[in-house]
């Protein structure tokens, strides 16, 4: 007799623990794929040569296929089969991920622009004329005689589509993960257990984005069509804005990642007893195996839908925080997506290098933080309050070290013409005839072309035409420009008048400021990170058990659609506003940027993150007073009921039960 009990708890640990086991699995395929998204904006951006604007619109996409299921999903979903439902959601992220790698195999090889020609690169003994008469002319009468439409059509430039519609489908598969996945763990674990479960959850989740950007990094070094292309004939390294990695390849590895992590949730039960009451597991069981218990009508689920919502926003706690984290959301978006070009155009960092140093550095802290976070509320075993004062406190501290960030700079790229006189004097401009001078007047050279190169003298001149090079020796990446009229202009008479390809690198003081800038990053990340956990218990012990599904799915839904699409593209917009020279695409017109106005680059990206993250602590003082708030009231409430239960106890003679079972509630309300 003692045998069957033994067993039923150790079959219903052993699911639970399964679930937990897949769940973690789950969050960290979906976070390495979000990541690897994250990762490789810039490179999508230069292979379809598009503007940030437009690649934040791709990048948003995700939260728009949330936006189309997730209210659903939440409120029926936590009625039905929660682990398949998981399961096949794995299964539309897996085909979105695939769908999105499937651009590069119906594009052709990525051309990009050049003042090289071909017959130069291969043929080491043959020397160019860069500067010389006629060559605007002859440039505008080759982009004159080409078929605009078929030379579109050979580039490929609309193909970005299937990544739009790729990572839509990638937000529609998610979207029953986090709310019925995170609603299953704490129906069925014990309370106490509960913030340790979530915050070993929202650990193993992170490393998906560590693996995912370190992925992107890699990945981001190898050009984009290795193996299809002789490599030696191409001019340019992965240090060059004009450089796009093999980004198809990371959405194929992700894409088999997700494919794997839907496994085990076709094999787990729809429910599970509560974690202490195994007792109850056989009849559990039966009702899940037997088909006995009765399935819900679709009218009956859908008739207690509005007045569900109307009662989960008719509280307050909950409605501040869905508001306090669109707000934060909106920074944390916008800072996550375009953060590598913050550092590849503010310190001179190559778009692999600070991929890489937001996976190995910034999400590690993350990381500790969540844990750091989860295992404060267990060890000091803090109440609601406790765990909301955690957040606020959390939040400031991030918050002043990211005004510190604000004036961490390097000096500008000095680039002739665009950040700098010829002469060498600091001069923003975007008018692009400041690139002609007299040393380049006579050579006339296209003021549109983008192919940099650097001189001796340290500055760096948008094309070696507009150098005013004369000859040229070598070959691809090793070739070398001399008698550069331009570079005499800051320079002696007899001195290198040479120039090779590529932007010049920037000062040596500016690896320092980069290494504090750095380490003010990772420390915020850190301290924010610290209240994640925290914050969340104060969301979940805010709402109702039977609305809990339902709260957790209108948090994402809202969050993700206000917090997740717009702001790729209004931080995108913003940004370009920013560019001091555009690409030109392979027909004419405007490509992606390849050089931005650093000081207003920086002063538009982090004084709009400071903006976001001011008045997210601003709101988080609203949800700690009405927190507090509340529990006081509470507390007076359940004082009242339990003197009225004496008062009651002592003229019947019996207990009211159902003062103790309101008093129950209240108590597990104001309480982790």
């Amino acid at each position: 007799m003692s045998v069957e009990p033994k067993k039923t708890r150790e079959a219903c640990c052993s699911k639970l623990k399964l679930f937990l086991v897949s769940l973690a699995f789950v969050f960290f395929a979906k976070a390495l794929c979000g990541a690897y998204m994250k990762s490789s904006i810039t490179q999508i951006e230069r292979r379809f040569d598009i503007p940030s604007s437009l690649i934040g619109v791709i990048d948003g996409s995700f939260e728009m296929g949330n936006l189309l299921v997730i209210a659903f999903v939440s409120y029926f979903g936590a009625k039905l089969h929660r682990p398949r439902l998981i399961a096949i959601g794995c299964l539309v992220m897996a085909a979105g991920t695939y769908l999105t790698a499937l651009p590069h195999f119906l594009q052709g090889h990525y051309k990009y622009e050049t003042s090289v020609s071909h017959s130069t690169v291969v043929n080491s003994s043959e020397k160019i004329l860069p500067c010389h008469s006629n060559h605007s002319l002859h440039e505008a009468e080759m982009t004159a005689s080409e078929d605009q439409s078929a030379c579109e059509k050979e580039a490929g430039s609309s193909l970005w589509i299937y990544v739009f519609v790729g990572n839509m489908l990638r937000g529609i598969g998610e979207t029953p993960i986090m709310p019925l996945g995170i609603s299953y763990l704490d129906d069925f674990s014990r309370e106490e257990n509960a913030p340790f479960y979530l915050a070993c959850i929202h650990t193993v989740g992170i490393l998906g984005p560590m693996f995912g950007f370190m992925l992107g990094s890699f990945l981001s070094k190898i050009y984009v069509d290795i193996g299809f292309v002789d490599l030696d004939t191409i001019t340019i390294n992965y240090k060059d804005s004009r450089w796009v990695g093999a980004w198809w390849m990371g959405f194929i590895v992700n894409g088999t990642v997700i494919l794997l992590s839907c496994i085990p949730f076709w094999f787990l039960p729809r429910s599970l007893p509560k974690q202490g009451q195994e007792d109850s597991q056989g009849k559990e069981e039966n009702q899940d195996h037997g088909g006995k218990e009765k399935q819900p009508t679709f009218q009956e689920l859908a008739k207690d839908f509005v007045p569900s919502l109307r009662r989960l926003f008719s509280n307050s706690v909950y409605s501040l925080m869905v508001l306090t984290y669109l707000v934060l959301v909106n920074g944390f978006i916008g800072m996550i997506t375009f953060k590598p070009k913050f550092l590849e155009q503010i310190y001179g960092q190559s778009a692999s290098k600070a991929i890489f140093l937001i996976g190995i550095l910034n999400l590690p802290a993350v990381a500790l933080g969540i844990i750091t976070g989860g295992f404060i509320l267990k060890r000091f075993k803090l109440g609601v309050i406790g765990a909301a004062r955690v957040s606020v406190f959390a939040s400031l501290g991030s918050f002043c070290l990211l005004i510190a960030q604000v004036f961490i700079r390097c000096d500008v790229a000095e680039v002739a013409g665009l950040t700098a006189t010829y002469q060498g004097a600091p001069h923003v401009s975007y008018d692009h005839q400041t690139l002609l001078s007299q040393c380049n007047m006579g050579c006339s050279c296209s003021a549109k072309q983008w192919d940099p190169v650097c001189a001796y003298n340290g500055m760096t001149y948008a094309s070696p035409c507009l150098a005013g090079c004369q000859t040229s020796t070598g070959f691809g990446k090793e070739m070398v420009f001399h008698n550069c009229t331009c570079v005499g202009d800051r320079m002696t008479p007899g001195t290198n008048m040479s120039a090779v390809l590529g932007q010049c690198p920037r000062k040596s003081d500016c690896d320092d400021v980069f290494k504090v800038y750095m380490a003010l990053s990772v420390l915020g990340s850190f301290i924010s990170a610290c209240g994640s956990t925290p914050g969340y218990i104060v969301l979940l012990r805010s709402i109702h058990k039977d609305l809990k599904s339902l709260a957790l799915g209108m948090q994402t839904l809202i969050v993700r659609t206000l917090g997740g699409i717009p702001p790729p593209i209004y931080f995108g917009a913003l940004i370009d506003r920013t560019c001091l020279k555009w690409g030109t695409k392979q027909c004419g017109g405007r490509g992606a940027c390849r050089l931005y106005d650093a000081d207003a680059f920086r002063w538009t990206f982090m004084g709009l993150i400071s903006g976001l993250y001011f008045l997210s602590n601003l709101m988080w003082g609203g949800v700690y007073h009405r927190v507090v708030q509340k529990h006081r009231r509470l507390a007076l409430k359940n004082q009242a009921k339990e003197t009225q239960h004496e008062r009651d106890g002592q003229t019947n003679g019996h207990v009211n039960i159902s003062v103790v079972k309101k008093k129950d509630e209240a108590e597990r309300e104001s309480t982790i």
